[in-house]
C-alpha cells in the first residue's frame, strides 16, 4: 500500500468513496472503516486527512453539489432568452430524472441528514442559491425559486415513477410557473 507521500490521490479516493458507499448503503451505514476499505487506504489516513466523519461528510457532499450545479450551469448557461431557459429547464428535469440513480440517492441522502442536523443545511442553502444563479438571468427570483424547487420534485417524480410523465408534461409545468414574470406585475405578497 503507498504512503500518503506517495499517493497524493489518497484524500481524493476516500471522498469518492465515501459518496460511493453513502449511495450504496446510506449515510447510517457509513463508517470510517468501510471508507478505507473501499478506498483501498489504511484506516490511519482516515484521521490523517480528515478531523472526523461531519469533515469527510461536509466535503463529499460539497463535491457532490458542485457536480450538480456544474450540471445546472452546462444546461443553464447557454440559454440566451426566456424561451431557452425554459427549454434548458425542461431537458435538464428529463436529463436528472433519467440519468444517474447515484446522484438521485446522494440528493435524499443530503437533503435528509440536511433536513435532522442543521449544521448541514448550510450546504443545501448554498446549493440552491447556486442553482438559481443563471435561472435568475431569464427570471425574477421568486420564480427563479418555483422554477428550481420544480425542477427538483419533476425530477423525484419521473425518477420514482412507475410510468414517468413526459416531455409536455413538463413543458407545461414550466410555462405554468414562467408565464407570469413578477417583475412586470404588482407584488401581490401581504405586507
Amino acid at each position: 500500500m503507498a504512503t500518503g507521500h506517495t499517493d497524493p490521490q489518497r484524500r481524493e479516493r476516500i471522498i469518492d468513496a465515501t459518496l460511493d458507499l453513502i449511495a450504496e448503503e446510506g449515510i447510517a451505514r457509513v463508517s470510517h472503516r468501510k471508507i478505507a476499505t473501499r478506498a483501498g487506504v489504511p484506516l490511519g489516513s482516515m484521521t490523517y486527512h480528515f478531523s472526523g466523519i461531519d469533515q469527510l461528510l461536509r466535503e463529499a457532499f460539497g463535491r457532490f453539489t458542485d457536480h450538480i450545479v456544474a450540471v445546472f450551469d452546462e444546461h443553464l448557461g447557454a440559454a440566451a432568452d426566456r424561451e431557452q431557459a425554459r427549454e434548458a429547464v425542461a431537458d435538464l428535469v428529463h436529463l436528472l430524472s433519467e440519468g444517474s440513480q447515484r446522484d438521485l440517492v446522494l440528493t435524499q441522502e443530503l437533503y435528509t441528514l440536511a433536513a435532522r442536523q442543521p449544521a448541514y443545511r448550510e450546504l443545501t442553502h448554498e446549493w440552491m442559491r447556486r442553482s438559481r444563479v443563471h435561472l435568475e438571468k431569464h427570471f425574477d427570483p421568486d420564480t427563479a425559486r418555483q422554477l428550481d424547487a420544480l425542477i427538483e420534485g419533476l425530477t423525484l417524480h419521473r425518477a420514482l415513477a412507475r410510468e414517468p410523465h413526459g416531455r409536455a408534461l413538463t413543458r407545461e409545468a414550466i410555462a405554468r410557473v414562467t408565464t407570469t414574470d413578477r417583475r412586470t406585475t404588482t407584488d401581490r405578497r401581504a405586507p
